[in-house]
C-alpha cells in the first residue's frame, strides 16, 4: 500500500460449515507448521455441515475459524511478514500447508512463484482448483489477496512489529478459505486460480510478476477477485462491500445479483483516491484488459492503523469477516458456474 496525500495533508492510503476448527495452538514454528491448518499442535475435527461443535446452525466458516487464521498470520512470532523476510516465509509454509490439506494443488510445479523482480528471494503462493466442465475449464477466475506486510517498522508504544491485521492478513485469510471450499467441494465449473501475493507493498510487484508470466503463457483469464482490508465493517452503508473500480464494468452489478442483496457497493472515496490502481487486481487489468477489481471494507474512517503497529487482530471483526466470506461463497460459485461470462468490460 501507498501514501498520497489528502486535502488536510499526508494521508496514508491502500493499495488499495462442514468443518470447525475445534482446538488450536496458534504458536508459529517456522520449522515445524505441522498440522491440517498449518499451526503445530493444531487438532482439527470433522463436525457435520451446517452445525458446529455444539450444534448451532453457521455458515461454511465462522469467527472463531477466521480468527484463528487471523491471529497466526498477525502474530508477533511473524515480525510483520515483510517481503524475503524470515516471518513471510513462516506464512509461506503455513499456506502451502493449508492449500495442501484440502486439496488445492500447486499451479507450477509447486506452489512457489519466485518473484523476478525484487531483489530479496519472495514468492507468490499459487494454488488451482481445476473446474469440472470440460469446456469452461479452460476459462480461469483468479481469487487474491497480498500476504506481505511491511515488518518491523519505527517504534511506537515500546511496539515496533507492524502486524498486518487489516492489511491484509485478513484478505489473505478470505482466499484461503474460499480456497478450501473449493478445495473440499468442488463445485466449480470454471477453473479457479487462488494466489497470494508477495511484495505488494513494494509496489505490486508479486501481482505485476505473476499477471505478465500468466499473459505469456496465454491464461484465458476471465475475471480477478482481489481482497484487500476486509477486517472491519463498513459504518453506515447499505452494502456489505465495496468494489474498487466499480464504474469500468457490471462486476457489482452481477455481484449483486448472483448473492440476491445488495452485496457490493459504490465508494466515492475509492474513486477519489484511486483505488484502482493500487492493489493487486490492477497488474492484470493492466495484461489481460478484463474486469479485475478488489473488494474492500476499509472507507477511510473505520480503522485508524494503516501502516501502524496497531493493525492488531484485537482490532479485526471476526464475525463480520465470517459473514462477508460466507456471502462471497456462492457469488464466486456463480460466477465460476455462469453458462456464458456475465461480467464485462463498460
Amino acid at each position: 500500500m501507498s501514501k498520497i496525500l489528502s486535502f488536510f495533508g499526508i494521508l496514508v492510503l491502500m493499495n488499495c460449515g462442514s468443518t470447525q476448527m475445534v482446538e488450536t495452538k496458534n504458536v508459529p514454528d517456522q520449522a515445524n507448521p505441522g498440522g491440517p491448518e498449518g499451526v503445530k499442535g493444531s487438532v482439527v475435527e470433522e463436525v457435520p455441515k451446517g452445525v458446529n461443535a455444539v450444534g448451532t446452525e453457521l455458515g461454511f466458516t465462522d469467527a472463531e475459524r477466521v480468527g484463528d487464521i487471523m491471529k497466526y498470520l498477525a502474530s508477533d512470532d511473524l515480525k510483520g511478514r515483510d517481503s524475503g523476510s524470515e516471518g513471510i516465509e513462516i506464512a509461506a509454509k503455513y499456506i502451502e500447508n493449508y492449500l495442501k490439506s484440502y486439496q488445492v494443488a500447486p499451479y507450477f510445479d509447486t506452489y512457489r512463484d519466485t518473484l523476478s523482480n525484487y531483489k530479496k528471494t519472495s514468492y507468490n503462493i499459487v494454488g488451482i482448483v481445476e473446474g469440472s466442465d470440460p469446456v469452461l475449464k479452460d476459462e480461469y477466475i483468479l481469487v487474491g489477496a497480498h500476504y506481505d506486510h511491511i515488518g518491523i517498522i519505527k517504534i511506537e508504544n515500546g511496539d515496533a512489529i507492524a502486524n498486518g491485521a487489516n492489511d491484509n492478513a485478513s484478505g489473505t485469510t478470505a482466499v484461503m478459505e474460499l480456497a478450501r471450499y473449493f478445495g473440499k467441494n468442488r463445485t466449480n465449473k470454471r477453473s479457479l486460480i487462488f494466489v497470494l501475493f508477495s511484495a505488494e507493498e513494494k509496489g505490486l510487484l508479486g501481482s505485476k510478476h505473476l499477471a505478465k508470466k500468466l499473459k505469456e503463457q496465454e491464461l484465458n483469464l476471465y475475471t480477478m477477485l482481489n481482497f484487500e482490508m476486509i477486517g472491519v465493517p463498513l459504518l453506515g452503508k447499505d452494502y456489505l462491500v465495496y468494489a474498487t473500480g466499480y464504474k469500468k464494468s457490471n462486476f457489482a452489478d452481477v455481484n449483486n445479483k448472483y448473492a440476491g442483496e445488495n452485496l457490493v457497493g459504490y465508494l466515492q472515496r475509492a474513486r477519489e483516491y484511486g483505488l484502482f490502481q493500487r492493489s493487486d487486481n490492477y497488474p492484470f487489468y493492466q495484461e489481460f484488459g478484463v474486469p479485475c477489481h478488489t473488494y474492500c471494507t476499509f472507507d477511510f474512517t473505520n480503522f485508524e492503523y494503516y501502516h501502524k503497529v496497531g493493525d492488531e487482530v484485537e482490532e479485526m471483526d471476526f464475525d463480520h469477516m465470517a459473514t462477508l466470506i460466507n456471502k462471497m461463497l456462492p457469488v464466486v460459485e456463480k460466477i465460476a458456474n455462469a453458462p456464458m461470462k456475465e461480467i464485462k468490460m463498460n
